[in-house]
């Protein structure tokens, strides 16, 4: 019996991929992400969003379009939006960009928790950088510097992707944050 119940299914894994804005680096990672595994049924919903609500409803940085489009990402289209309550239970990881994010999200989540009785809130919260080989590896925002820091986020998000998908898809060991 699997974790959804199911005797032989086991359900996809859903990812919400998290920053301050939701403008640079989670939706990158959301577009790298979604071309890497397009194929993988192991994979379910795949989103990101931003700690604050400054963007809502923007769609992503320029820079972090280009750099997805260079990359052969054509068709990815997002507008930011801000983490919900509810992403802590409609996703099974949580998987923050920098350390400033994952202590808010963490902050939410056990608000949630607190709030809602339960023992604890389904989604995993967690660095991203986790997966990528050096335990809390961050990915600096790109914002405010020049285009190279897309790239090097670009770069990052792929080796995180295939981390994650080594780890957590192919049953390997999950880093603990």
């Amino acid at each position: 019996m699997t974790a959804d119940g199911a005797s032989g299914a086991r359900k996809p894994v859903s990812v919400l991929f998290v920053c301050l804005g939701n403008i640079c680096r989670s939706p990158m990672a959301e577009g790298v992400f979604r071309s890497i595994t397009k194929s993988d049924t192991r994979v379910g919903s795949i989103d990101s969003a931003g700690t604050g609500a400054y963007h809502e409803g923007s769609p992503p940085d320029p820079r972090t379009m280009s750099v997805l489009e260079e990359n052969g990402e054509h068709s990815y289209h997002h507008q930011a939006r801000k983490v919900r309550n509810s992403d802590f239970k409609d996703f099974d990881y949580v998987l923050a960009m920098d350390s400033d994010n994952l202590l808010d999200l963490s902050r939410v989540q056990r608000r949630i928790v607190k709030n809602s009785g339960l023992h604890a809130a389904p989604a995993k919260v967690m660095l991203f950088g986790d997966f990528g080989g050096h335990e809390g590896e961050e990915v600096i925002d790109p914002y405010y510097g020049a285009r190279d820091g897309f790239t090097i986020a670009y770069e990052q998000m792929t080796r995180f992707s295939k981390g994650f998908i080594e780890k957590v898809l192919q049953g390997g060991d999950v880093p603990t944050s």
